[in-house]
């Protein structure tokens, strides 16, 4: 029996909802009594030693909250009050145990049931003090989570932001729900939005939200939020790794549902674009999760995987890991059966790790890739993915045994042959380069002759550089058939062109690339083709050019003389 009055405590929570001020006014209450009670225990003194501690900062807190101006208005504390006020309920029959003079409980009991509370104030404590830090207590509008209109500034992005990733972190399931459909119709509406979300919420709690231990569909949601922003910015990418968001993203794309793993797939695509993070996904073990999406996801999946590996393979370590992980057959199936977008993306991928030594182009010969990119460049339309193919079957023509292929295969001969009449520049210069590396048969030279006017207009053009070197090579080489010279010849365009390019006046062009056609033009002394370049006026041309005596091109020089531009010689076939 208890000698003297003690103050009544609330033992448990009246029925229905209360209004804040009343739930405020109920846990002032019993934290004022286990405040006082903390003063006079006589067991377990350490662990309520640190209990008092945290039941003073919990004081402050609450003082803070009932000073804002707003803080009744927001609904999370009809969630956080509620939880607040039943703990500190608990706590305080274990209070009244602790001050007896003689304890007569079960000690580890005790001590557990004291350890349980202390634990649920910190997460307490916590919460009120992110709420408190957000400032959304000083906003009368926070109640109802209104977007900000078209016309917001960022004070009330921020605000709204704030008020998001505050009703994420501590609200129930619901509020969770609800603050990511925001979040996500706000990323949605609003591109520019992005940048705020990033500085102004705290993403590494949204990455938390990827665990596989995380509510369902709130994983779905944080998992489409974080792709949505790997997308937008190099900035949020940037937040979204240094916040550990890869390693998650990665388990999900090997063990999520498809639905997960689209949505992983454009995120670890996205932030693999910087090459500063790319050297990561070896370290996370992700070139294998890589590689088997590629081998068996979506279509989705799959163009995003890819463009993954596409973005890692510049990492010289990867690539290493692509070639023994088994990357490779994997590419060269996926590029005949992909979608387009998928398509770009392995042929880039593949012209990589063909450029990058002789080990990867092994394993791409070793899988007859190179027939199979002789194949596309017939079918494809988009001049990047076009581009990507040329690069990597040039890559791969160091052999000779690949030169022997590509040089045999008519087909192939006259698509390159197209691709310099009507290709971009990238893919006349790669189509010019390989067809001067190819030895080609008269036949095929003669079918691909209409496209001398378009490498010779090339041997003008610098850039890209060595464009005038292969262009130079490439038409030398078809002329060494007698009816593409006097086809050749009797191309005016093409003629004056050479002229104009022999002039010494002409400073933009060096004159080796128009002598060395000129030279192959004038090849066994044609008469016709002689006459046509002294009526164009080249050998007016060359005469000054050899009295300049430029030394490095004294030999070009001489071959067009001998060949019959220096004098009145008449030869003919």
């Amino acid at each position: 029996m208890h000698t003297s009055e003690q103050p009544q405590t609330p033992t448990s929570e009246p029925s229905g909802p209360q209004p804040p001020q009343t739930l405020l006014n109920l846990i002032t209450t019993v934290l004022s009594l286990l405040l006082l009670s903390s003063l006079t225990v006589r067991s377990l003194f350490g662990r309520w030693q640190v209990l008092r501690s945290k039941l003073c900062t919990l004081q402050s807190s609450l003082s803070s909250i009932s000073e804002s101006p707003h803080w009744d208005d927001n609904s999370l504390l009809h969630t956080l009050f509620p939880s607040l006020l039943s703990t500190l309920q608990r706590l305080k029959p274990l209070s009244d145990q602790c001050t007896l003079s003689s304890f007569t409980g079960g000690k580890l009991l005790m001590q557990s049931d004291l350890d349980i509370a202390s634990s649920s104030l910190s997460t307490h404590l916590h919460d009120l003090d992110l709420l408190l830090r957000s400032g959304v207590l000083h906003q009368s509008n926070s109640i109802i989570l209104s977007h900000p209109g078209p016309g917001s500034d960022k004070d009330d992005l921020g605000f709204f932001i704030r008020d998001v990733f505050t009703r994420l972190q501590i609200g129930g399931i619901e509020f969770k729900k609800k603050a990511l459909e925001s979040l996500l119709q706000l990323l949605n509406k609003d591109e520019k939005s992005t940048a705020v979300v990033a500085k102004e919420g705290n993403i590494g709690y949204l990455i938390s939200l990827l665990e596989v231990n995380s509510q369902p569909l709130i994983r779905e949601q944080a998992v489409l939020a974080v792709s949505m922003l790997a997308s937008s910015s190099q900035h949020s990418r940037k937040i979204i790794f240094e916040e550990g968001g890869l390693g998650p993203l990665l388990r999900i794309l090997e063990t999520g549902s498809i639905s997960l793993k689209e949505k992983a797939a454009i995120a670890v695509e996205a932030i693999t674009a910087d090459p500063e993070n790319a050297w990561a996904i070896s370290a996370y073990g992700g070139v294998s999760a890589l590689i088997e999406a590629c081998r068996s996801g979506s279509q989705p999946i799959q163009t995003h995987a890819v463009g993954a590996l596409r973005n890692v393979a510049s990492v010289e370590d990867i690539r290493l890991a692509l070639g023994e992980e088994g990357a490779v057959p994997v590419l060269v199936q996926l590029l005949v059966s992909g979608n387009t977008a998928a398509q770009e993306k392995v042929a880039h991928c593949l012209s990589i790790l063909a450029s990058s030594g002789e080990y990867c182009g092994a394993l791409i010969i070793q899988e007859k890739g190179l027939p199979r990119l002789m194949h596309m460049i017939q079918d494809l339309s988009n001049s990047d993915t076009i581009e990507h193919v040329l690069r990597t079957i040039c890559s791969l023509s160091v052999t000779d045994s690949n030169l022997q292929i590509l040089s045999s295969s008519t087909t192939t001969i006259i698509q390159l042959g197209e691709f310099i009449k009507h290709g971009n520049m990238i893919l006349q210069q790669i189509s010019a380069s390989l067809l001067s590396k190819l030895s080609i048969s008269e036949g095929n030279k003669r079918a691909i002759s209409s496209c001398m006017g378009s490498l010779v207009k090339l041997t003008e053009s610098p850039k890209p550089v060595e464009l005038q070197d292969a262009a130079g090579q490439a038409i030398v080489s078809l002329l060494t058939v007698r009816s593409n010279r006097k086809e050749l010849a009797r191309d005016e365009k093409s003629v004056m062109r050479l002229v104009q390019m022999l002039d010494p006046k002409n400073e933009t062009v060096s004159k080796k690339y128009p002598l060395m056609v000129v030279t192959a033009l004038l090849a066994g002394g044609s008469g016709d083709c002689r006459k046509i370049l002294v009526a164009a006026g080249a050998n007016k041309h060359l005469q000054i050019l050899t009295e300049m005596e430029v030394a490095d091109l004294q030999g070009l020089h001489s071959r067009a003389f001998s060949a019959g531009l220096g004098g009145n010689n008449q030869k003919r076939y």
